[in-house]
């Protein structure tokens, strides 16, 4: 397998969850959310690097109650910027130079296997550029801010749609190009194929939430002792017959 640096963007607010401090500091099984995320990725062989991305107001917090932990760790700690791009490039500056591959992955996101990981890993070195995504599913519908139906999509509307999770993982170079265009976006992988590079698809689990309310915290302590470990697994490629 290719060198992987990691990036773990955690320095969005988080207003959306509500409380009194950052989502990424909630608790599963007596460890924060982050912490949880990064130890799925330095226990892995081929991440040469971690990197953690934090807010600025959240950072002397970080650095007081976690910095020996994510020392031991061996995760750099950096400060984000105004938007998830920001904090992306951030990140990128401080990537080491022997990684071939950079991922990047919520840190709002601990339900992720190191099976699936590594799968997209494997689709990545092959391809460029791979990220983990599910199909879409059931009727979808259009609501108002009121919280009435306004439209219900006809299925051909979302035929072959699927839902973007992370980890994305891209060649070094392809992503340090799409960042170096200037644009902004919440999804990594439109950058690249706003270059013209092909992404390709891993099927994802429903399991792999990003965690936005409190109700989704709730489904993560529920769900994240149940993911599929290494010697669980057999070796698949995406779209595998019977896999979906």
């Amino acid at each position: 397998m290719p060198k992987v640096a990691v990036i773990v963007p955690g320095a969005g607010s988080g207003k959306r969850f509500g409380g009194g401090q950052n989502k990424i500091f909630a608790k599963i099984h007596d460890q924060p959310m982050f912490i949880h995320t990064l130890e799925v990725f330095t226990a892995l062989e081929d991440v040469v690097q971690t990197i953690f991305v934090c807010s600025a107001k959240d950072a002397p917090d970080v650095k007081e109650r976690f910095g020996g932990h994510l020392g031991f760790m061996g995760v750099t700690l950096i400060e984000g910027g105004a938007t998830r791009s920001q904090s992306v490039r951030n990140a990128l500056a401080k990537v080491a130079d022997e990684a071939e591959l950079i991922a990047v992955h919520d840190a709002a996101r601990p339900c992720v296997s190191r099976v699936w990981v590594q799968a997209v890993f494997a689709e990545a070195d092959k391809t460029g550029a791979a990220l983990l995504a599910l199909p879409l599913h059931g009727t979808l519908k259009r609501v108002s801010a009121s919280g009435v139906v306004d439209e219900t999509l006809p299925r051909e509307k979302f035929d072959n749609l699927w839902e973007a999770q992370t980890p994305q993982v891209f060649r070094k170079d392809l992503l340090l190009q799409a960042y170096a265009a200037g644009r902004d976006a919440t999804d990594d992988a439109a950058l690249i194929e706003a270059l013209g590079h092909p992404v390709s698809v891993v099927p994802g689990d429903p399991r792999n939430i990003k965690v936005t309310t409190p109700n989704d915290l709730t489904f993560a302590r529920a769900v994240v002792q149940t993911l599929p470990r290494p010697r669980e697994t057999r070796p698949f490629h995406p779209f595998q017959e019977g896999q979906w």
